[in-house]
């Protein structure tokens, strides 16, 4: 049976949506924000807030009255990402790569249609991006999403651009799944992606695959930064250090590049 506005199943499905809208805005939502914003009542919307506030997963600011996401979230992350191996394995060598680089580094894997950042090293400096743990991303619009989806089979792909769509981010992003598969036989051949402005103006990010002990893609490694940071100057540089690093991650996750057989062999 379909959910009706006042039964168990819809409250949790408002709550888990309100949580997901005001983790996703920076600034906090207030009460009348998300009712809009989710087409809820307001009435429906300030009791579960108050509930979700009193169990410590939101959090609300005195004088402005927006909500955060509280710190009992991030409880619920650690049993999450704990069982994440990859990250214990990534985390040293992104921590070396962002020094090396200068360049915002991520660690996303694929759930379901998107990519989702799971881990994040920050250089030292003034420039920010504006990303997060637990960010999800477009997969056709994003080196990150790009890396992993070029690893995986074409009918899940084609799943995945039926579920999502196509979103035109910018004037540069891929709209079209024939556009996108060629995209994607140039990551495979040069063993890394890149997102040129195609998700925010400003911004160019690369990205190489993650592979498992089977050889299946298992995540993606990002470096990120602004077009002047990541220019036709710098590009080589970052991207020799961007694809040696995931190739010290796959084998720390027991992955084992197959031998080239030799010329006349």
């Amino acid at each position: 049976m379909p959910a009706t506005p006042d039964s168990p199943s819809a409250a949790v499905e408002r709550a888990l949506a309100m949580l997901e809208a005001v983790a996703q805005a920076s600034e906090g939502l207030s009460n009348a924000e998300i009712s809009r914003k989710l087409n809820i009542p307001k009435s429906s919307a300030s009791y579960i807030l108050r509930t979700l506030e009193a169990q410590g997963y939101l959090t609300r600011d005195g004088e402005s009255g927006k909500y955060r996401v509280g710190l009992k979230i991030l409880s619920l992350s650690r049993g999450a990402l704990g069982g994440l191996d990859v990250r214990g394995v990534a985390l040293p060598i992104m921590r070396h790569l962002t020094h090396q680089t200068g360049l915002t580094c991520h660690l996303a894997v694929l759930d379901g249609p998107d990519a989702v950042y799971i881990e994040k090293v920050e250089p030292e400096g003034f420039i920010r991006m504006d990303t997060w743990i637990g960010r999800r991303m477009r997969v056709h619009a994003t080196s990150v999403g790009k890396a992993i989806v070029a690893h995986i089979p074409r009918e899940q792909l084609e799943q995945i651009v039926r579920k999502n769509g196509m979103e035109k981010r910018t004037p540069k992003t891929i709209t079209t799944l024939p556009r996108l598969l060629k995209e994607l036989e140039r990551v495979r051949t040069q063993g890394c992606a890149v997102d040129d402005e195609e998700n925010n103006l400003g911004a160019r990010c690369v990205a190489a695959p993650i592979f498992d002990e089977r050889g299946s893609i298992e995540a993606s490694l990002g470096l990120s930064g602004t077009t002047q940071q990541v220019s036709p100057q710098t590009m080589p540089r970052i991207l020799e250090a961007l694809k040696d690093a995931a190739r010290h991650i796959s084998m720390g996750m027991g992955y084992r590049a197959p031998h080239r057989r030799a010329s006349g062999a």
